[in-house]
């Protein structure tokens, strides 16, 4: 038996004022012939309590309950940029993002939580600059991928109060600023930051190209180091993950998950869609379970993008989930395969939020009375309603 899940990333939205949403308005045949077939309904992927983030959510889709064993975002980010951690380590996420350019840096909006998109090769430059001016042997930058890298500081102290910066799109920042622990150190660090990079060669090229610049570091997702029981020894299945975030890639690092490295995968709305897929079916030779993570209708809910977030469902039903459905099929081998968002992320909002998400689970060998297509109306409908999140993973093996 094989078991796939396909995450769409913050697929699930609000209804507009006609009722649709990006889900219902999507063109997906093969998905939604899918769920002709399969059991449909509501999980409830964050836990009262918690932030409805990516970690959270997707640690409850991989059957792992947050409550238990989440220690903030940046540590698991940490993992896959292989970063050293100890047991007093504390790390941050440091994003580059574009601020206004009022003199006073509490007076600034935050224009852009993701610079841009950024390039890595761009990014990387940036924050080794930054690290070069700002970093000591207790507060270290480590490059990531396009805006996302972290900030780790050896031996310290949880307790920071911080806000993700794609919570606070066109927001003066003075009311997010860093609070708590360190206050005062987090706060300097992203002003000094404002000073260094607004003239700074790259973001010089980039404005004349008419690029937003990458002007400031914006600091949040604070945590400690993970312990995650092994996927292998919890499920009994030998797990891949295909993510192009660090977020997903250290999870898979801390639970003993491979991880499939796709050349193409960027993590918006121009990624190597065909590229995941066809590694997928790849890994399914090696590997029991195989976790494809997207984050386009993620990145594009966050950007307020409507017709971005619509047309990246289409591009993941047409070249991700027919593709692998289609392989599967044609070996013969019995599967399931699960299909979800791992949170809302509705584009009025720009944001993150903690409402159930649809999901579908579809048995190849079992096919059931389903709906005629995949919503979030048509879920909700069916009455079936999976709480806590974190046991939707064994309902899929143990169908």
């Amino acid at each position: 038996m094989k078991y796939v899940v396909i995450l769409f990333d913050g697929m699930a939205d609000l209804p507009d004022e006609k009722g649709e949403t990006p889900m219902s308005l999507a063109r997906k045949p093969f998905t939604d012939r899918l769920a002709q077939t399969a059991r449909v309904g509501l999980c409830a992927t964050v836990p009262d309590g918690l932030k409805p983030g990516s970690d959270v959510a997707n640690l409850s889709v991989l059957g792992y309950d947050p409550r238990a064993c989440y220690t903030g975002r940046s540590p698991l980010e940490a993992l896959s940029m292989g970063i050293p951690l100890n047991e007093n380590s504390v790390c941050y996420r440091c994003n580059l993002v574009t601020l206004s350019d009022e003199q006073n840096y509490a007076d600034k909006t935050m224009l852009d939580y993701s610079a841009g998109e950024i390039s890595t090769e761009e990014a990387r430059e940036l924050i080794a600059f930054v690290d070069q001016k700002l970093g000591t042997p207790d507060l270290q930058f480590h490059g990531g991928i396009s805006y996302r890298h972290c900030l780790k500081r050896p031996n310290g102290r949880t307790g920071a109060v911080l806000t993700p910066p794609h919570d606070i799109s066109d927001k003066k920042i003075a009311n997010y600023l860093p609070e708590g622990a360190y206050a005062e150190q987090l706060r300097h660090i992203q002003q000094q930051s404002y000073q260094l990079l607004k003239d700074h060669p790259v973001n010089v090229a980039r404005k004349k190209k008419g690029q937003n610049p990458a002007n400031s570091v914006w600091l949040w997702g604070e945590g400690t180091k993970p312990q995650l029981q092994n996927f292998t020894e919890r499920t009994g299945l030998r797990g891949a993950m295909i993510s192009a975030v660090d977020l997903l890639k250290g999870i898979a690092v801390g639970a003993g998950m491979t991880n499939i490295h796709v050349a193409g995968a960027t993590g918006n709305l121009h990624t190597d869609f065909c590229g995941k897929a066809q590694a997928a079916v790849q890994a399914l030779q090696t590997h029991d379970f195989v976790y494809i993570h997207i984050e386009a209708p993620d990145e594009c809910g966050h950007q307020g993008d409507k017709t971005g977030k619509t047309r990246a469902i289409e591009l993941i039903d047409e070249k991700v989930v027919s593709h692998v459905c289609r392989a599967l099929d044609e070996q013969g081998e019995p599967y399931r395969l699960l299909i979800l968002p791992d949170h809302p992320t509705p584009y009025t909002l720009k944001t993150h939020t903690a409402q159930p998400v649809p999901y579908l689970l579809f048995d190849a060998a079992r096919p059931q009375n389903g709906v005629p297509a995949f919503t979030e109306k048509t879920a909700a409908q069916t009455g079936n309603f999976v709480t806590p999140g974190h046991t939707l993973l064994q309902q899929l093996i143990n169908k």
